[in-house]
């Protein structure tokens, strides 16, 4: 059994640091997870000096600063909702693996109901962008599932289930609703120890 004195760290994955306001996006949801009995570990949490730094070093030091601040966490919630593309932010993917390859529960959520199939017929069924390599002739996941099966199932290992939610449109990436029920799902799997 786990101390209950001591406050789990959670690193909160997903595009929120592209938003306007990144940091009121990290605020709101530190605010939840204190009420949860957790600690938000938001990744612009870790401030850098990148002035003066070429872009390629700039990009190493944020990644090399993600990476210590996961390593920092006992548990990550990913924010899956499509960005940029029929799938959950690239770097959030990375994330998800990182902290499942340290061996740390990983808990998701998407604000949108359609499953990873619809989502991407219905992107296929429109003007195809010229480096996009899909066609009707490769195959496209087929399990039911949110997200792809490796996100997905990393999640189900951890004793948690993409939370999936029908938000309003314009809410996508500010509405917490799955992200709280994730909260309970972290409850939960951390009080088994």
């Amino acid at each position: 059994m786990t101390d209950p004195t001591i406050r789990r760290r959670i690193y909160l994955a997903g595009p929120e640091v592209f938003l306007p306001d990144p940091l009121a996006a990290g605020r709101r949801k530190q605010a939840l997870c204190a009420a949860h009995g957790f600690e938000g570990v938001f990744p612009l949490d870790a401030a850098l000096d990148l002035a003066g730094l070429e872009k390629p070093e700039a990009a190493r030091r944020i990644s090399l600063a993600n990476e210590a601040l996961m390593r920092s966490c006992d548990l990550l919630i990913a924010n899956l909702t499509p960005f940029r593309g029929v799938s959950a932010d690239a770097g959030t993917a990375f994330e998800v693996g990182f902290m499942r390859g340290l061996g740390r529960p990983v808990l998701g959520y998407t604000n949108t109901p359609l499953d990873l199939r619809r989502r991407s017929e219905t992107a296929r069924a429109g003007p195809a962008l010229p480096f996009d390599c899909d066609s009707a002739t490769v195959a496209i996941e087929d399990f039911d599932l949110a997200e792809n099966l490796m996100i997905e199932m990393a999640v189900m290992e951890a004793g948690g289930s993409v939370v999936r939610s029908t938000i309003p449109p314009g809410a996508e990436m500010t509405d917490l609703t799955g992200f709280e029920a994730c909260l309970a799902q972290a409850q939960s799997i951390m009080s088994r120890g």
